[in-house]
């Protein structure tokens, strides 16, 4: 089953500037450039990529390791000023796949940084869309971290019916939790009036963002597990939770986390 009938908007035409495209498209200008977000931690704004029949914002997340490493979550469409900027702060080692859905600029980056291992989420490697891409998936995650981020990360597992599972990411330094498609939060402001009926058909208007209606629905069908997985995140007391589409809760995250989490968590 493909939760996603997804795919990148067409890129601009030729002497189009990026801050125009931003401003043209819902997402947050400038795109494609790093943005600190804690000690350690940065974001780049990206997109759109369409789903649900919605432009959505496109977001990834990097983290710098203790031991210097540069840790990319859900890479967003390659460029190179973008790697030559991460590059001065540090190598890039880890490019990260944390869902079904998330998986397919690795191409790209995978040829622009050929020494990164490549992480994917449980079953990832097993989709037929993804053996034929040709991306090369080298380890696949657990929800228990590796050795190589151990000390700066840790990792949960939200399962789901139909092969869905999500691995999520605790920042342990800048107390920073990194999601993907379990909350999407669109601002209303930034949607046509189409897509803003869209996004409150399935549940994702902010500032009432959570998981869209059918994702719900496939994490239910595994929901002990990942109620307790949701659970464990809490626990972590979050004080912020960057995730992929939309605006993402800068303060506050522990409560903003039971919120958005309010189907799922007893």
């Amino acid at each position: 089953m493909n939760l996603w009938q997804s795919g990148p908007v067409d890129p601009p035409t030729a002497g189009a500037s990026r801050m125009a495209q931003a401003h043209a498209i819902p997402t947050y200008p400038p795109v494609d450039v790093l943005k600190p977000v804690a000690a350690g931690v940065w974001i780049v704004d990206s997109g759109p990529l369409t789903a649900y029949g919605l432009a959505l914002p496109l977001r990834m997340t990097v983290v710098r390791l203790s031991s210097g490493d540069l840790w990319l979550h859900s890479p967003t469409r390659f460029d190179g000023e973008l790697k030559r900027a991460m590059e001065a702060i540090g190598p890039i080692r880890h490019l990260v796949a944390p869902d079904i859905a998330h998986w397919k600029y690795l191409v790209e980056w995978q040829r622009a940084c050929p020494d990164a291992m490549i992480w994917a989420a449980p079953g990832l490697r097993n989709r037929a869309q993804v053996k034929r891409s040709g991306v090369r998936l080298d380890r696949d995650l657990s929800g228990k971290a590796p050795p190589e981020w151990a000390a700066d990360l840790d990792e949960a597992v939200v399962p789901g019916g139909f092969g869905f599972s999500e691995v999520d990411f605790f920042h342990k330094p800048s107390r920073t939790l990194v999601l993907t498609d379990l909350v999407v939060n669109l601002e209303r402001e930034k949607l046509p009036a189409l897509g803003r009926a869209a996004a409150a058909l399935i549940g994702v208007l902010a500032p009432d963002g959570k998981a869209p209606l059918y994702l719900r629905m496939i994490v239910r069908m595994r929901r002990q597990e990942a109620a307790g997985s949701v659970a464990r995140m809490v626990e972590w007391r979050p004080e912020r939770v960057i995730f992929s589409h939309g605006r993402w809760f800068e303060r506050d995250g522990a409560a903003q986390l039971r919120r958005a989490f309010r189907w799922l968590l007893p």
